[in-house]
């Protein structure tokens, strides 16, 4: 496949060329729709739905492209699902993507690109050839590298008018507001608030919290007794073949306590606490239709400073720098990274998430620098608390 586009997992997200001309109402009829069958009213969902409706309505018609959307609020306000029904209208090439996925892709294009002159804008132009809209679900920029990237990124797409529509927990006058080097992102803050509508949607409810048919999926260990995932995992695995230990993906060994074509089932340790990124999540998620996760410890810690040391060595030659200062963590945060990364992408392929920890679900982690990261994952194991989560059960506003 072609470099530009992204893996395989991800390319059906890819809307067909237009002329194609796909069965889904608009964003608005839709939304109208779902409240006909019962989804609570809300206002702020309105508004969106709205401002969605008028950006699909001038994508197609003649003209120049539309300002795009950037929709933002706490967890659980129906963003992601708003933006999906916009994506599943749209009869013009988009691509609807985490935006994590579409960072990574980038920066292996990038790295592909070397040696191109003004890469960037090269592959700005190859994105603008293949679509005209791109969705973003989660826009969230934690790490500076994305952070250098994402101002003349965007501002390469607008040019080459690419229309971009976006869901985000934070304004985008909050993205990074604790970052190393924040400055570097203000040309992608100014670059969203020119070319997109902002418009905050909080209605003051968690939509993901709709009464529904309860299904555990979350245990508090209890001492002395079998561990509760061993139910779910024989349940789950019945009639296939089942193997213990050490799995491998690529070319990583992942230790598990056991896995069958149905499930994988690893400790805390074996998944967060070793150096797997968002990639091998995706992959296990390509993989297996469950994971379940046994022995999550209490992932609160407090807080430690972190510097940058004063000064680097230029052989006998010392550089002043001057210090730097990081943004406060715990000695536990770089797992609870690895967490979010797992929950994320296990709730984006509706991939049912089983846990069980050492403390009940609302005191797992309290206390750290990721608590405002923390609560969509909080959010997204609550949802999966119920039976309509799962790949045949698609995601609710």
């Amino acid at each position: 496949m072609d470099p530009v586009m992204p893996a395989a997992s991800e390319a059906a997200q890819q809307r067909p060329a237009e002329g194609d001309r796909p069965t889904a109402p608009s964003p608005l009829a839709a939304y109208r729709a779902a409240l006909a069958a019962g989804f609570q009213a809300d206002a702020a969902q309105q508004q969106a739905a709205l401002l969605l409706e008028a950006c699909h309505a001038a994508l197609h018609a003649s003209g120049p492209p539309p300002r795009g959307v950037y929709l933002w609020g706490p967890v659980g306000r129906g963003k992601t699902w708003l933006m999906d029904q916009f994506h599943a209208s749209l009869r013009v090439p988009a691509r609807r993507q985490h935006f994590h996925h579409f960072m990574r892709w980038v920066h292996r294009r990038l790295f592909q690109l070397t040696g191109t002159a003004a890469p960037l804008a090269a592959l700005a132009r190859e994105l603008a050839g293949e679509v005209r809209v791109l969705c973003f679900d989660e826009l969230f920029v934690s790490d500076i590298g994305d952070a250098m990237l994402l101002g003349p990124l965007l501002t390469a797409l607008f040019a080459e008018r690419v229309t971009v529509v976006a869901t985000s927990n934070q304004p985008p006058a909050q993205l990074y507001a604790d970052g190393f080097n924040r400055e570097r992102l203000l040309p992608a803050i100014a670059a969203i608030e020119r070319h997109m509508q902002v418009i905050a949607v909080d209605g003051g409810a968690d939509h993901r919290l709709h009464p529904g048919a309860h299904r555990q999926r979350y245990w508090v260990a209890e001492a002395g007794r079998p561990s509760a995932l061993e139910a779910v995992f024989a349940e789950l695995s019945a009639g296939q073949a089942v193997s213990e230990g050490p799995l491998l993906l690529g070319q990583r060994r992942i230790d598990s306590v056991r896995h069958s074509p149905a499930a994988l089932w690893c400790r805390y340790a074996d998944l967060c606490q070793q150096p797997l990124a968002a990639f091998d999540f995706i992959a296990l998620c390509d993989r297996f239709p469950a994971i379940l996760l046994g022995e999550v410890p209490a992932l609160s810690a407090r807080r430690q400073a972190a510097r940058i040391a004063r000064g680097t060595e230029d052989a006998a030659r010392q550089v002043a720098a001057g210090d730097r200062q990081l943004p406060q963590l715990s000695r536990l945060d770089d797992s609870v990274r690895r967490l979010i990364a797992l929950v994320d992408e296990c709730y984006d392929r509706r991939v049912p998430l089983y846990v069980e920890a050492e403390v009940p679900l609302d005191e797992l982690y309290g206390e750290g620098g990721l608590t405002f990261a923390f609560r969509r994952t909080l959010s997204r194991l609550r949802e999966m608390q119920f039976a309509r989560f799962g790949a045949d059960h698609p995601a609710r506003p």
